[in-house]
């Protein structure tokens, strides 16, 4: 079957991002053992995860490469533009204040970085077609993670979260809109995580270490918004579709009944403290009780899924995705 697409591009945090923080003056960053273990060769590329995360599985899924490389690889290669790149940057968000608190890109800056390769890829195949790649590509997004564990705890006027929910859904409408100014049409929106489960958040969940249920609420809150101003987009761009690609319920599946899909262990990271996980730093080279076999875990560290949950997760995006 041939491809709905002709390339994939992706914004946002680290549920996307395929290397981009490597070189930025951030400490959010992966590019160190043993982050890539199971990636091929075994290397670290910078992805949050022990190997492939949810857009390499989609862009092999849908026949177009292997991986979907960063924009900002210092070995990226002119042939791999036509088929999409990622500008995506863990611990970013749709709120800018979350990617400045830690030095990494925001969805402006991710924004310039596609804008910058827009008159590459132009001077590579000429504008007509250039447009023509991009109308008809995939676009993805994955953010708000990090505002709501992170930025949202911080802030110093503590506003009902219904409120600070509505403040990023409309940083996520300007974004998507802006997106659509630059020629994107197809885009699939990845709405937030269950975040109560992560094992970072399941510090607070008492011995048993259960997921905090306040977390997944607000999660929930946020994700509900988000729909709805995806449905007003939709029509106010009746030539865009928009489609909002569920990993909230799917995730919290895995953490609910984990040995339904082959796992055994999803209350600890594989690679971390192995007792208290406190957060993604703690999984470096230096790390002496990473678990042996990844496979068998949901999480990667305190905060990121394992290769084998990504590729379960992006799988049952996949049909949807193909849809859009």
């Amino acid at each position: 079957m041939a491809s709905p697409f002709v390339g994939v591009f992706a914004f946002g945090d680290s549920v996307l991002d395929t290397g981009n923080n490597n070189n930025l003056s951030s400490a959010a960053k992966c590019n160190f053992p043993p982050y890539g273990r199971d990636f091929i060769g075994g290397i670290p590329t910078g992805r949050f995860s022990n190997g492939k995360i949810y857009p390499d599985f989609i862009v092999e899924a849908l026949g177009i490469k292997h991986v979907l490389p960063a924009y900002l690889d210092p070995k990226l290669r002119s042939e791999y533009l036509p088929t999409g790149v990622c500008f995506a940057s863990g611990s970013s968000g749709y709120d800018p204040l979350t990617a400045s608190t830690v030095g990494v890109l925001t969805l402006s800056d991710q924004l310039e970085l596609f804008k910058d390769y827009r008159v590459k890829l132009i001077g590579l195949v000429g504008e007509s077609i250039a447009k023509t790649i991009i109308a008809n590509s995939l676009f993805l997004v994955s953010s708000g993670n990090n505002d709501i564990i992170i930025t949202y705890p911080l802030l110093a006027r503590k506003d009902e979260f219904h409120s600070y929910a509505a403040l990023l859904v409309s940083f996520a409408s300007t974004f998507l809109k802006d997106l659509y100014s630059i020629g994107a049409r197809r885009i699939g929106i990845l709405n937030v995580a269950p975040l109560g489960c992560l094992p970072l958040e399941r510090n607070g969940g008492r011995l048993e270490r259960v997921c905090l249920e306040l977390q997944n609420q607000r999660a929930k809150m946020f994700n509900s918004q988000l729909s709805s101003e995806l449905d007003t987009i939709n029509k106010d761009f009746p030539d865009a579709k928009l489609v909002l690609l569920d990993i909230y319920h799917p995730l919290l599946a895995l953490n609910q009944h984990p040995q339904n899909s082959g796992f055994e262990v999803v209350k600890f990271g594989c690679c971390g403290s192995g007792t208290v996980e406190v957060t993604s730093f703690l999984c470096n080279p230096s790390s002496t009780s990473t678990c042996s076999n990844a496979s068998k875990y949901v999480y990667w560290d305190a905060l990121h899924t394992t290769e084998r949950a990504h590729r379960l997760i992006a799988s049952q995006s996949f049909k949807l995705i193909t849809s859009i």
